[in-house]
């Protein structure tokens, strides 16, 4: 099985534990992925012609969303069978995807609010998810719990497209955090029983469950914190 092409040093690997190093392996990807999705993002916003394509055509943007959807869906069925080229590649290709699509942002949102959003976003993840590493409680039991919630904001977010009230747009925010928090912690802690499998390539199912908590977590935070244009 081709390894991460990340692998630490032999001194260093001596110098932790296996599901330390494991863990930051995650880490380090769901990094790169972040960083690709900016990068693709601030791409869009310097080209013209992207932003034509992109948003001029409802149908290009919502087709944009609909395979994002799929490439996740996919990617979780053939991650432990797909060579770990293959996999990366499939994780930073539905990065940069993210970025094409969540480069609307910078047209609603100031580059000063995105920034400082962000910074607040790494600080409140850091801390779920060292709790989420760190404690001793089995934090499975959430998962039924963060999914019936996260049913529901997709639910009520859905109905508010026709109501279009700002109370149900402040409730389903508050939930969201408490809900993508969550999730940020449990995914922490499931990295861990990936680590005992010593597969390269569940770092990036790992990765990729963060870096969707991740962005979620931002996106919501960014309606409390953003200052629109």
């Amino acid at each position: 099985m081709p390894l991460d092409p990340w692998q630490t040093s032999a001194a260093y690997d001596r110098a932790q534990t296996g599901e330390a190093a494991f863990i930051a392996k995650v880490y380090r990807w769901m990094a790169a992925g972040l960083a690709v999705t900016g990068l693709f993002a601030l791409g869009v916003t310097e080209s013209p012609g992207l932003q034509r394509v992109i948003f001029g055509n409802p149908v290009v943007f919502f087709g944009l969303i609909i395979g994002e959807l799929v490439m996740v869906g996919f990617f979780t069925r053939v991650v432990r069978t797909a060579t770990f080229g293959t996999a990366a590649l499939m994780f930073l290709a539905y990065c940069a995807l993210s970025g094409l699509t969540l480069s609307s942002i910078f047209f609603a949102y100031t580059r000063d609010s995105i920034a400082s959003t962000f910074f607040i976003t790494g600080g409140a993840f850091a801390a779920v998810s060292a709790f989420g590493t760190l404690t001793k409680r089995d934090l499975s039991g959430w998962a039924q719990f963060l999914f019936i919630g996260l049913v529901g904001i997709i639910i009520a977010s859905v109905v508010n497209i026709f109501l279009r009230s700002d109370a149900v747009v402040f409730v389903t925010s508050c939930a969201g955090v408490l809900v993508f928090g969550g999730l940020a912690a449990y995914d922490a802690q499931r990295i861990k029983a990936y680590a005992a499998e010593g597969d390269d390539r569940l770092a990036l199912h790992g990765a990729l469950s963060l870096y969707l908590d991740f962005i979620n977590l931002f996106l919501i935070l960014l309606r409390f914190f953003g200052r629109r244009r």
